[in-house]
């Protein structure tokens, strides 16, 4: 009777809770990872897809020998052997992971030794699960605009983490039966939901192009021996972003995730969060503005002495003089004063309007994380002295991406376009969900105004501080910059942000082209020399690809540039004019002490040589220098180093140098002095 009542409670009152619990040991459910969609280029090449993996698993209760299976297992999966001992001890488990995403040719190793007659013992209780991983097929390339995902394939940055729910897609499950040691059982029931795989999304940018700009950065950085460079290529019609390159960067297949600090800095896009005083890039918006507005128009003239004086605050050119010119010539000549006289024609009201309707002080709105909005000092606190430097390009900051987008409004007929990036979604079945369109925002300025500033950029590069970037057989508009870094708040008087911003064919342009080069470690860096021999390059390529027609047929003409170190520059120009090269220099005479390109270096005809005579022309008190690193180096090699930036040296022990103070790559006041400590190695 007792048995009969027993029976009862436990399939009456407690069947369904037994049931289940019958269940749960005599079945073993697994995930079935989702692949994750694809991210591609314009033309559907890949840029990131999920790669098969596999979970490498243990029974605990089937291991033979822990310290034997994890001696074998731990340098297969690069997993070390306590950790694996600590796994096998979980007794009660029937399946403790060993490691996520492992390839399939470690599987297959695995598995061969586990059939091997040998070590088949040795490996019992291993099993594997499907998994996915994701993988980066070209490495290095638009890897912070790509992001990265985490080990359960989750979004951490970039377009992975701002898409991730359209990318994710959805896991599937897999459930069977099996035995008390994970054994599937006979006649056993198995259930199999399949994963859905998540969208694909689409960009605008172009693999070719991408590559190009690639390939150019990395010869600009090791060239300039540049603390960063950016590339940034645009349809300046559309807004699309067909190429974004920054580096250094890092390979997302094999991220250093063990130093975070260096990851998140290398994660950074700082082509949109970044920003910087512009320079004199930043004239073609105050010269588009002044022409808009009827401030000025292109043949007024001005005089330009190297210097003008706006409260009290003198302003000095690049030049120590320009002489008389026309605005047509100021830009050609990225002369400082015209561009001040221009600002204040305007003044602050006019200026800010045109600004705004450029873009400048917001963001632009881009799908990207980190997007800063720019600096622009509030209106009602404008003095003249401001409005004067903002309109040379300072005083005022800006992204890479804010600049190239307000400049191609000033060439492609007065549209500010909304940049993007996300061309479409599509999903796996090939079905497009979404699809961005291009969208002007605003029209700064007019049609006519837009076809003078073609006009006069093209004349900055076939005539004027722009040459470098010349291609012959194309018609190439453009400005060159050179801005200053501040440390605390000083200007650092030997390093500088160059750039260069272009644009083809200028007749009816479809490319802008922006390259940054950030503090050069060059004797000369401005950015004519640092910033558009590498643009040159990146159009060389890039205008024959779109399917933009050479204007001639005649082949570029390569000349060795002399050396004219140690020539008076009157000397120097004539000896760089018989090579077919023109010259460019500080105006302040005297002996040429450096030069860019360096001598014995291959050029195209025309290409501008910079002339070095003049360390600055600011003052002491405004200056800061930049201490080089000389650990490894010789005492006398030391001592040559920090002379060349004008440092004095405390020099303790002898060998090679092992510790300095201030330390290499910081900065110091002009004359100051190094404490270097050597040892004999």
């Amino acid at each position: 009777m007792c048995v009969a009542l027993r029976l009862s409670y436990l399939t009456v009152f407690r069947g369904e809770e037994l049931t289940a619990r019958g269940v749960s040991q005599w079945t073993r459910e697994g995930i079935v990872s989702a692949r994750r969609g694809e991210i591609q280029d314009r033309n559907g090449q890949t840029l990131s897809m999920s790669a098969t993996a596999y979970i490498v698993s243990v029974n605990p209760g089937r291991v033979k020998d822990a310290s034997v299976l994890a001696k074998a297992l731990a340098p297969l999966v690069n997993v070390s052997e306590s950790s694996i001992i600590q796994r096998c001890a979980k007794k009660g488990l029937s399946s403790v992971i060993i490691k996520r995403q492992v390839a399939r040719d470690t599987v297959d190793e695995i598995r061969e030794l586990m059939q091997r007659e040998d070590t088949a013992q040795t490996f019992t209780g291993i099993s594997f699960d499907e998994d996915v991983r994701r993988w980066y097929p070209k490495g290095a390339f638009l890897c912070q605009v790509l992001g990265l995902v985490n080990v359960d394939g989750v979004g951490q940055s970039g377009l992975e983490a701002l898409y991730n729910d359209t990318l994710a897609g959805k896991n599937g499950m897999r459930r069977a039966e099996r035995d008390l040691k994970s054994r599937l059982l006979p006649d056993a029931r198995e259930i199999y939901v399949p994963p859905e795989t998540g969208s694909t999304l689409r960009l605008t940018i172009d693999m070719t192009l991408q590559g190009i700009a690639e390939k150019a950065m990395r010869e600009c950085m090791e060239v300039n021996h540049a603390a960063s460079v950016q590339c940034l290529i645009t349809d300046v019609n559309t807004g699309e972003i067909l190429a974004l390159c920054m580096k250094p960067d890092y390979d997302p297949n094999e991220p250093p995730r063990s130093d975070i600090d260096l990851l998140q800095q290398l994660m950074r896009i700082t082509a949109v969060s970044d920003v910087y005083e512009p320079g004199s890039t930043f004239k073609i918006l105050t010269c588009a503005a002044a022409l808009d507005s009827g401030c000025a128009t292109v043949n007024d003239p001005f005089t330009c002495t190297g210097q003008i004086t706006v409260n009290g605050d003198r302003i000095r050119c690049w030049k120590v003089s320009h002489g008389h010119q026309t605005l047509k010539d100021g830009l050609a000549n990225s002369c400082n004063p015209v561009f001040v006289q221009l600002a204040l024609r305007m003044g602050k009201d006019t200026l800010y309007r045109y600004l705004s309707a450029f873009g400048l002080g917001r963001k632009t709105g881009i799908e990207l994380q980190g997007e800063s909005a720019g600096i622009l000092i509030n209106l009602k606190n404008v003095k003249d002295v401001d409005l004067a430097r903002i309109g040379f390009g300072q005083s005022v900051a800006v992204t890479p991406l804010q600049l190239i987008m307000a400049a191609g409004a000033a060439v492609n007929g007065g549209h500010l376009m909304r940049p993007y990036i996300v061309r479409e979604t599509v999903d796996a079945e090939g079905h497009v969900l979404s699809r961005t369109q291009p969208e002007a925002v605003a029209q700064p300025i007019r049609e006519e105004t837009s076809a003078i500033m073609r006009e006069l950029l093209l004349n900055v590069v076939e005539n004027g501080g722009g040459k470098n970037a010349k291609v012959a057989g194309y018609s190439i508009g453009g400005k060159t910059g050179t801005a200053q870094v501040y440390r605390d708040g000083r200007v650092v008087s030997d390093v500088h942000i160059g750039s260069f911003i272009g644009f083809a064919p200028m007749d009816a342009p479809q490319i802008a082209v922006l390259v940054t080069v950030n503090e050069a470690q060059v004797p000369v860096d401005y950015g004519s020399q640092t910033a558009a021999p590498f643009a040159r390059q990146i159009l060389e390529e890039a205008l024959p690809y779109l399917g933009v027609r050479r204007t001639d047929a005649d082949e570029t003409r390569y000349v060795t540039v002399p050396d004219t170190v140690g020539m008076e520059t009157e000397q120097a120009k004539r000896v760089l004019n018989e090579c077919g090269l023109y010259m460019e220099h500080d105006g302040a005479g005297g002996t040429v002490t450096a030069q860019a390109p360096h001598s014995g270096a291959k050029v195209p005809a025309g290409t501008q040589v910079m002339l070095y005579t003049n360390a600055s022309i600011l003052s002491d008190a405004e200056k800061l220098v930049s201490v080089p690193d000389v650990r490894g180096l010789s005492i006398v090699e030391a001592a040559r180093a920090l002379r060349a930036r004008g440092l004095t040296i405390t020099i303790e022990g002898s060998g090679l140098c092992v510790r300095q103070t201030p330390a290499g790559n910081t900065f110091t006041a002009p004359g100051g002095n190094v404490t270097a400590i050597f040892e004999l190695p």
